[in-house]
């Protein structure tokens, strides 16, 4: 195998390790918020004695991409690949713990009985896994018009923070027993606004990958 080839095989195993990292996180969301709606205390402890599997495959990709710079010699373009990699990486980490994060309001309310039905939340967060999917896609095929298409979401989502909130607060004066449970929820709606900043991310690193270039794609 020549020298070029091998090192292109190496970098699609480098991708190849950030997909199932990817993946992983976004399934430790998905039950992370099944556990929040169900109130379902085991689940939630799953979800955050898991992050550790996804820290482990994070350590992977570092370790994989400093080897390849060291034992490669990458030209500007391959070391602008492992450098996305890296920062995606990062990226997909912060999903993770933000799964975590969502577990543990979830074990914060625990079996209370919730003040009100839980419906716009969990909209909010199909919005949000929507763009964590479309991102990671994006990523893969170096998809610059699936990014773009991801980042557009952004806004959707803010307003829907900004809204949830609000009405989360205004709820406190007539349900003063339920305040934990109220603050807890902004929490997780503050979670999922992240979710939304973190695959946007996502999406400006897979422009820059094409590119070269560096967007603010929240503007």
């Amino acid at each position: 195998m020549s020298a070029r080839a091998n090192f292109d095989n190496n970098l699609k195993e480098l991708k190849e390790l950030l997909l199932e990292m990817a993946h992983k996180s976004e399934h430790a969301i998905k039950e992370a918020m099944i556990a929040l709606l169900n109130q379902d205390m085991y689940k939630a402890k799953k979800v955050i004695e898991g992050d550790n599997e996804i820290d482990d495959l994070e350590d992977d990709i570092n370790n994989k991409a400093l080897l390849l710079i060291a034992r490669e010699s990458p030209v500007a373009t391959d070391l602008r690949k492992i450098n996305v990699a890296l920062k995606v990486s990062s990226e997909v980490e912060r999903l993770a713990d933000i799964a975590v994060n969502i577990a543990k309001s979830a074990l914060q309310i625990g079996n209370e009985k919730y003040f009100k039905d839980i419906i716009d939340i969990p909209k909010m967060m199909e919005m949000a896994l929507e763009m964590v999917s479309e991102s990671i896609t994006a990523y893969y095929s170096e998809d610059i018009e699936l990014a773009k298409k991801c980042a557009e979401k952004d806004d959707a989502v803010d307003k829907m923070f900004g809204d949830l909130v609000h009405e989360l607060l205004s709820f406190i004066p007539q349900n003063p027993n339920a305040t934990n449970q109220i603050i807890q929820l902004a929490f997780v709606c503050r979670y999922i606004e992240r979710i939304a900043d973190h695959s946007t991310n996502i999406s400006e690193n897979v422009i820059y990958l094409v590119t070269g270039k560096r967007i603010n794609l929240n503007e």
